[in-house]
């Protein structure tokens, strides 16, 4: 066995392995369907190698050239779709399939020409280079955020496109591609392009890999996060988001506030209606905390009746008002689990991060100008005026629970 040879029967078995990684990332996660796209990608790049391997054994060679053409060129379509489902941009499905059928038949009546024709030679090279390059729009395109991850795998595709379209020019120069077909794989540039192509087709797929494992985890993450009856992030989630916020707002130097509220009573909610309208209450303040988060905001349920929403960019005065229009309009919402002219309200404490001051300082004087309006009678929003101004209290609502 030749030293190409040898190559195209390691890329073989590299492709069944990078098939069998893809369809586990795909059973890990059966809504993953760029994964089901990449396994079907690799799986068509084994077929090609195992046709590479079998044109010496054709008198004709030319179906097999041009069947190992189209499966390889089908392979980076299936990549594209792959590419196209994981970054949430419509794959171009018929454009890619017209390209493949018309540069099918363009290397099939290009075979009559001279063997070492740089028009020959282009005609095989460049529609992978093409598919390519349509990896890259696919990820540029994208509307979702991109890191280094993304960045990277934009221009290995990139460099891999122009490898493809280099390998004439390398061709040529290590004096050509072999007599015929069949002398091909016992060519000095086959030992290259194998190689070529075995260092990128290891990067673009390893690179996809950990991006798919990447937002596997992220999503793990994320659900691991969250509290399911509020759809907001739970306590630690909560606290590590905001803290991620707060340091950002104070590296640009930029107001944070924090509100903390708590609903008013929620135990006789509980006691006199039920534990289910008890959950509808939390559900509905959680809308309130949902449409008035921005972006940029950050909020949770960080207790059982207990949310708070931290507001990079705002001051104490704009988060108060922003407190009072909550409870102004919770205050007058019907639940329609608890009777008609039954309303629910909410207390609120809000402070405003103050300079040498970390997270869980901030939390601390919120949840003290909390206690403060609950001490004060309820339904009522008040406000940390600053770490040298508080006074804590201690309150039988301390002890007991606030209620």
């Amino acid at each position: 066995m030749g030293g190409a040879e040898f190559i195209l029967a390691i890329n073989l078995l590299v492709a069944g392995l990078l098939a069998a990684a893809f369809m586990t990332v795909s059973f890990y996660d059966v809504g993953r369907v760029s994964a089901r796209w990449l396994v079907l990608g690799y799986l068509l790049g084994m077929a090609y190698f195992a046709i590479e391997f079998s044109v010496p054994a054709f008198d004709n060679a030319r179906p097999a050239v041009v069947a190992g053409f189209a499966v390889f060129l089908g392979a980076t379509i299936a990549f594209n779709g792959g590419l196209a489902h994981k970054y949430g941009v419509a794959p171009p499905w018929v454009p890619m399939l017209v390209f493949l059928f018309a540069a099918t038949a363009a290397v099939y009546f290009v075979e009559d020409l001279p063997r070492q024709s740089l028009a020959r030679m282009m005609a095989y090279q460049l529609p992978y280079a093409a598919m390519q390059f349509v990896g890259v729009g696919i990820v540029w395109s994208s509307r979702q955020r991109r890191d280094w991850l993304d960045h990277a795998l934009m221009a290995v595709l990139a460099a891999s496109a122009l490898q493809f379209v280099s390998k004439p020019f390398i061709a040529h120069a290590l004096g050509g591609w072999g007599v015929n077909p069949q002398a091909y794989l016992q060519s000095n540039y086959a030992l290259v392009s194998q190689s070529l192509g075995t260092v990128f087709g290891m990067a673009i797929a390893l690179l996809m890999l950990v991006i798919l494992v990447r937002d596997v985890l992220a999503e793990a993450t994320s659900k691991s996060e969250m509290d399911t009856l509020s759809r907001l992030l739970n306590r630690g989630g909560f606290e590590r988001h905001a803290e991620l916020a707060m340091r950002d707002a104070v590296r640009k130097g930029i107001p944070v506030a924090l509100v903390i509220a708590d609903l008013d009573h929620f135990k006789s909610i509980n006691d006199g209606f039920g534990h289910a309208s008890g959950d509808r209450v939390i559900g509905a303040f959680a809308g309130f905390l949902r449409d008035a988060a921005a972006d940029h905001h950050v909020a949770g349920r960080v207790g059982g009746e207990e949310f708070a929403i931290i507001l990079p960019g705002t001051n104490l005065a704009a988060a108060r008002l922003l407190a009072e229009g909550m409870r102004s309009a919770f205050g007058a919402l019907p639940i329609d689990c608890l009777p008609v002219d039954h309303r629910c309200s909410a207390s609120f404490g809000v402070a405003e991060l103050q300079p040498g001051e970390g997270f869980t300082d901030l939390m601390r004087r919120a949840d003290d100008a909390l206690y403060q309006a609950k001490r004060s009678g309820r339904d009522r929003v008040r406000i940390s005026l600053g770490p040298a101004l508080q006074t804590p209290v201690a309150t039988p609502d301390r002890i007991n629970g606030r209620g």
